[in-house]
């Protein structure tokens, strides 16, 4: 795993997978089941402790000006309304994975190709003014002031590439998809369940199916 600086610690506590040998080219039976019955549990109203973690998770968002509402949201909320309405989205297995693991724990992880971008290694901190990228096929761009994100850092240049709320399109997965690198986002202000230690053993192991090589690790 490439180093990694987190700015943002005193909001966000931030962990990071990365996986080398990816076979994401191949029909994961088990995870489609594991999805399956997640989307059904997650169909209903969440348990008191599961929504109060899920308002954790939006307010470690309100960095400065930035307001975690509407489409400005964490990913995480997109994906329980996509489970309560029965269409989830299916992509790809390590985005299959990466959305699994959102939905279960309610955290907003980020996904990217590590082959997409040059990096000497990663940085969090919070986007600038002018800085945004695109985040779909359609050419829509978000803008990234006071937002959490997560740059690609190559000769001391840093390419915002994710956020708890949208990933840029440029470093998207996809069948030939061989090496990946995840974020999860994690509020530091919760002490309780779950632990982010324990969303980053789930992710890792479950990766691992699919993959020669994973790490993980708690960044600072």
């Amino acid at each position: 795993m490439k180093p990694a600086k987190n700015h943002l610690s005193e909001r966000i506590q931030v962990g990071m997978v990365s996986a080398s040998g990816v076979h994401n080219n191949r029909t994961h039976q088990t995870m489609d089941e594991r999805i399956s019955k997640l989307v059904s549990h997650r169909a209903g109203p969440l348990p008191e402790s599961e929504d109060a973690f899920r308002k954790a998770c939006r307010d470690m968002l309100r960095i400065q000006s930035y307001k975690p509402t509407g489409r400005g949201k964490p990913a995480s909320e997109y994906l329980l309304r996509t489970a309560s309405e029965r269409s989830f989205p299916r992509i790809n297995p390590v985005a299959d994975i990466n959305n699994y693991i959102s939905l279960a724990y309610l955290v907003p992880v980020s996904l990217w190709d590590a082959d997409k971008i040059d990096a000497d290694s990663w940085l969090f901190r919070a986007g600038l003014e002018d800085e945004r990228f695109v985040f779909n096929p359609s050419g829509q761009s978000i803008g990234l002031r006071d937002l959490a994100t997560g740059f690609a850092v190559s000769e001391g240049v840093e390419t915002p590439i994710v956020t708890p709320v949208k990933d840029c399109r440029l470093t998207k997965t996809d069948g030939n998809t061989r090496n990946i690198a995840a974020a999860v986002y994690y509020p530091a202000s919760w002490n309780g369940v779950p632990e982010l230690p324990d969303i980053l053993m789930e992710f890792s192991g479950i990766l691992k199916e699919i993959s020669d090589h994973v790490e993980s690790a708690i960044i600072v």
